[in-house]
């Protein structure tokens, strides 16, 4: 078997030669891979035809060597890609997942250079999906092709999965959901999973699930000189989402479980955008809306959290006359007309967060690869959400999760990532597959 020694000095150090002419053909095909369902869906497939490109040589589809390539399409066009490298022990295994081959949008005339073509500038790589995530798909790719080619005698298989459709939900059943719908990553249940799509070289402990809400609120439209026959909806939505946050807030305090996973933020239930249907200066609306989410550390469940927010405004339509209002006409009803101010509250779909297990096997490889490569080892935990890798853990598997790209700018104009950082995560890759020999 191959020792610690013998393993890293045979998977070397990333490739500068074939790691950038790979990310230069994926970033060229980042305008074909923007995903904004229904004016943009993505054709992963144009991915994946330079990973095979990379990848067939060493395959058993050529005869070339041992990789296993399995390209999974439920979609035309918009396929996935399972590489598997063999190891010699049954049931010992470990997998690296989650680069996804789609990308959020960019406006080339927002940003300071070409989105959709690689450009080098020192140790910066720049283009869309450089950070998230199609530097992790070369990234990963370079570390499977490597193994191709060098054929290490490894104990554990080694896998990894390039999805399809991350960045959006309105369209399922393309990418990792239907894999382990159909049970094509099973056996990944077995050894440590690796989710490749975080930012910034540590281990990424928690995220946070996220509830988008919709609240409506109806008055009754007047002349603004007139404002005692008003109800005005402005008024009440801003006083009753004070009222729903005081509550949210005593029912949903800082958790203790938060200090433990280092998050940035405690939960939290706030307002983001705002719209109403028009009208003159002089005229207080008959309506409005008011729309913002809830950012959820895992340690609370989303379906209570939904649950209260319909209870706290079940109560104050109740109680509408009670509410906290801002002067003497400032009022919620009009008796002699028998009108009340209401509140309607939606939801859009909901995700729940992941606090990762501290105590598995998978953390403490990593934490040690991070700390033996970065110098240092700094888990961390944010009220973003990745909503795909819940319904991994919830689904059996032990995800841990870590990237190499920015989170600076992550989604952002003039995206862009280090070619120093994508190295370090080749050697961390490496250290762990060595650690999980032994």
């Amino acid at each position: 078997m191959a020792t610690s020694t013998k393993l890293l000095e045979s998977l070397g150090n990333l490739e500068k030669d074939s790691f950038i002419p790979l990310l230069s053909n994926l970033i060229g095909e980042s305008r074909h891979v923007q995903n904004n369902p229904p004016e943009l869906i993505p054709e992963e497939d144009k991915v994946v035809k330079h990973l095979l490109n990379s990848l067939l040589p060493f395959s058993t589809t050529t005869g070339g060597g041992p990789l296993i390539l399995n390209h999974v399409t439920y979609f035309p066009g918009r396929g996935n890609l399972i590489v598997e490298y063999p190891g010699t022990v049954p049931g010992k295994i470990l997998s690296f997942v989650g680069c996804h081959m789609d990308v959020v949008t960019a406006n080339p005339n927002n940003w300071d250079f070409d989105p959709f073509s690689l450009s080098i500038d020192g140790d910066k790589l720049r283009g869309r999906g450089t950070t998230d995530c199609l530097g992790h798909v070369a990234l990963v790719a370079e570390l499977m092709r490597k193994l191709g080619e060098t054929k290490p005698d490894l104990k554990s298989t080694v896998v990894a999965v390039f999805i399809a459709n991350e960045e959006s939900s309105a369209i399922t059943g393309v990418g990792i959901d239907a894999l382990v719908q159909d049970g094509l990553l099973n056996k990944l249940k077995e050894g440590p999973l690796f989710w490749i799509d975080v930012a910034d070289k540590q281990p990424c402990v928690g995220t946070g699930g996220m509830i988008p809400w919709k609240l409506h609120v109806t008055g009754k439209l007047f002349h603004s000189g007139l404002a005692h026959k008003a109800i005005n909806p402005l008024e009440l939505a801003m006083d009753a989402i004070k009222e729903i946050q005081l509550k949210f807030y005593k029912d949903f305090p800082p958790h203790p479980q938060e200090q433990v996973y280092g998050f940035a933020t405690p939960s939290t239930m706030k307002p983001t955008q705002w719209s109403y249907p028009g009208g003159g200066i002089n005229q207080i609306p008959g309506e409005c809306n008011i729309s913002g989410d809830v950012r959820l550390t895992p340690f609370y469940d989303v379906k209570n959290v939904m649950k209260k927010l319909q209870e706290y405004v079940d109560d104050i339509n109740e109680n509408v006359q009670k509410l906290e209002s801002r002067g003497p006409v400032s009022k919620y009803v009009l008796p002699d007309e028998n009108l009340r101010g209401s509140l309607t509250l939606t939801f859009d779909e909901a995700n729940s967060g992941v606090a990762c297990d501290l105590n598995s096997k998978g953390f403490h490889v990593l934490c040690k690869a991070t700390e033996e490569v970065v110098g240092n080892v700094k888990p961390f935990s944010i009220t973003g959400s990745l909503p795909l890798i819940r319904e991994l853990q919830d689904g059996g598997f032990d995800v841990q999760c870590v990237g190499y790209g920015l989170m600076a700018t992550y989604h952002a104009q003039n995206e862009y990532c280090h070619f120093s950082d994508m190295a370090q995560g080749y050697q961390v890759f490496v250290s762990i597959i060595a650690q999980l020999e032994n």
